[in-house]
């Protein structure tokens, strides 16, 4: 990671004016940059604090503490020393979701208590943040609670991602609902996506999580709040598939951890208008930095993905499925359109042991075939059976020249788990290895921290269509706004079997996905995702040249964003900037509707413009579109037509 200084790390006296001679203040103010978010901390009696938007509140009087050994920090404070700081630096993210350089702006204030700890605050222009810090004599200690409250000034509408129970892949429709109407037994995984009003928007999230177990949040009905609440701490596990390994008795505590250490951060997205949500790097720019020196191996880009298709390949004389000839086919499919990877999911390896592979795959041949035609292997684990053989199978990973894994059914985000997250991505960076993590929602914010880790799920993603009619626009269209805000996240789009709300069904081996071809094409500008699937089969691809004309070349990279349009749960309208070369994407619930795509982000000159626009019956044959080109150049506002469940993609270059 490379970091540019713009200007010094300040130390700047503590904003505060002593009450008397012998007393410390009580309050403390700290302002975002550009002063437009205020955080108001109080320190009487214990901590609370605000959180003020242009002079609007939209948190009040929200509480923290930390039990630790049954010790309550937070309750009767007493500040010993209150410093400020600003930072202000440029740094360029090793693998480049949003931007090629991002601002690494803030103002911090540090509350340091008797008792050995410090509350830290933060705010940016995008939000803010808090964590906890202790300086303890143990060496270890216990985590028995954190309490995290955050109470909103009016009964705002959220959209919560309700889930059923700790164990779980994370994969839930963000709803919205009133915080009103949650109770305190509804749990959600992140983020809460709250809409304070006048068009804004807060995100609570968190970021920098290790050694501790993951952020969830339940309700507080019939108040207007949001609470944490945590995986307790494993005691016992029971494996009942090579998959599934489940917590059957737990502590009554959170963590185990050391005395002396940082917490993970607590953050609060704010966003001015919907579409300040997709360029928000808060949670990004609060992780800890690369662990991974060197870095120049680690390569974005697209894959070839088997499973969701069901290996399903015609027009060759062999049977597909899980053997040598088929891999080869995606491998050859790869390489015509320069596609950097292909996976081989579940079923390469017998279960239970990643060491033992399927009789009809020779690894070692299909390793040299990939090799010749310059395409990387991504090999898919079960999370559990990984753990097990961990040494093993990725040093025999590396013999065979793999680039990548694909982890999947973890479930979990207690500490045991969050440590299991580090552990495989420092592993993997040791061997040059990419990781893809499936099961979970938490790995998708240690992304600046492990740069190999270069995708993550939890996600209600395209895999839902091949059993359920979850995988809709509108669900399509809230996700840009909700889970992406954490970070890149692998829905695995691509499906060219298009079909309407009337037309659609869930077929397992011959899967179909909601909405039209060109919502499809949008989601590769519209979605984050820097190891990017094309989920369909290659023979499919194959009877499809002018779509691959855009699926080919589209990026998963990028050096700009601009959100141009953009509603939650309704539209989006993205452009993006990789090189010369601009993309831009619309998407649309099942709502038809009219859009003007304005290019003025253009550069001077003129430009060439091939787009992918729905076709006129797209309405009723959602596969139908039409492929346009012109010139075009800053000036210029192109009207677009979205059909239901629509979209709309184009490649602007010279």
């Amino acid at each position: 990671m490379r970091m540019f200084l713009i200007a010094v790390l300040l130390l700047v006296a503590p904003a505060f004016v002593w009450v008397s001679g012998a007393a410390a203040q009580s309050s403390y103010d700290l302002r975002s940059p550009d002063n437009r978010i205020e955080i108001r901390v109080r320190t009487a009696e214990r901590l609370r604090y605000d959180v003020v938007l242009e002079g609007r509140a939209l948190l009040q009087d929200c509480t923290l503490r930390l039990d630790v050994e049954h010790k309550t920090l937070g309750v009767a404070p007493k500040v010993t020393d209150a410093k400020q700081r600003t930072n202000d630096q440029i740094v360029e993210p090793v693998v480049r979701r949003k931007f090629a350089k991002v601002r690494d702006h803030y103002n911090e204030l540090r509350l340091s208590m008797d008792g050995g700890y410090t509350v830290v605050f933060r705010a940016y222009n995008e939000g803010a943040a808090y964590r906890w810090e202790t300086s303890l004599p143990q060496k270890q200690v216990k985590i028995y609670n954190e309490e995290g409250n955050f109470n909103f000034s009016s009964n705002f509408i959220v959209y919560y991602p309700q889930e059923d129970s700790f164990y779980s892949h994370n994969e839930r429709k963000y709803l919205p609902q009133h915080l009103s109407e949650i109770a305190p037994q509804f749990i959600a995984t992140l983020p809460a996506v709250v809409d304070v009003g006048e068009g804004a928007k807060m995100a609570i999230a968190e970021s920098d999580v290790d050694d501790y177990p993951g952020l969830w949040l339940h309700g507080a009905a019939p108040s207007f709040g949001l609470a944490a609440t945590f995986p307790p701490y494993p005691l016992k596990e029971t494996q009942t598939s090579d998959r599934d390994y489940k917590v059957t008795e737990s502590a009554d505590y959170i963590a185990v951890t050391s005395g002396t250490r940082t917490f993970p951060w607590r953050v609060m997205g704010i966003a001015q208008k919907d579409g300040d949500l997709l360029t928000n790097q808060i949670v990004w720019l609060l992780q800890k930095p690369s662990q991974v020196q060197e870095t120049s191996w680690i390569k974005p880009g697209k894959v070839s993905w088997d499973w969701w298709n069901d290996w399903n390949i015609d027009g060759v004389a062999f049977h597909a499925g899980i053997n040598t000839q088929t891999y080869k086919y995606y491998i050859d499919f790869a390489a015509k359109y320069d596609l950097p990877y292909i996976i081989l999911d579940d079923g390469w390896y017998k279960l239970g042991n990643l060491l033992e592979v399927s009789p009809e795959l020779d690894m070692t041949e299909l390793a040299a075939y990939a090799k010749q035609k310059n395409v990387g292997l991504i090999l898919w684990a079960s999370w559990k059976t990984l753990d097990d053989q961990m040494t093993p199978a990725l040093d025999q990973f590396e013999k065979w020249g793999v680039k990548g894994i694909k982890v999947d059914f973890m479930q979990r985000s207690d500490q045991i788990m969050i440590n299991y997250y580090h552990r495989v991505c420092r592993e993997a960076a040791k061997r040059k290895m990419l990781v893809d993590f499936h099961g979970d929602q938490k790995p998708a914010v240690m992304t600046r921290t492990w740069p190999n880790l270069i995708n993550t799920e939890g996600v209600r993603g395209m895999e839902w269509s091949k059993w359920s009619w979850e995988s809709e626009p509108k669900h399509n269209v809230t996700l840009p706004f909700t889970r992406m805000f954490l970070g890149p996240m692998d829905y695995t789009p691509g499906a060219m079997r298009n079909a309407t709300k009337s037309t659609f069904a869930p077929i397992n081996h011959q899967p179909m996905a909601m909405g039209t071809r060109c919502h499809q094409l949008a989601m590769y500008v519209v979605y984050e995702a820097p190891l990017q699937m094309l989920s369909d089969s290659p023979s499919n691809y194959l009877r499809e040249p002018e779509t691959m004309e855009f699926l080919g070349p589209v990026p998963t990279v990028w050096d700009e964003t601009r959100v141009l349009d953009a509603r939650i749960a309704e539209y989006v309208l993205v452009a993006r900037k990789n090189g010369s070369d601009w993309y831009v994407g619309a998407m649309t619930d099942w709502t038809a509707r009219d859009l003007e795509v304005d290019l003025s982000f253009l550069p001077e000159g003129r430009l060439n413009m091939e787009a992918y626009q729905d076709g006129v019956n797209a309405d009723r044959s959602a596969s139908d579109y039409e492929k346009t080109t012109a010139q075009v150049n800053r000036t210029t506002k192109v009207k677009i037509h979205l059909a239901p469940g629509g979209g709309w993609a184009a490649r602007i270059h010279p």
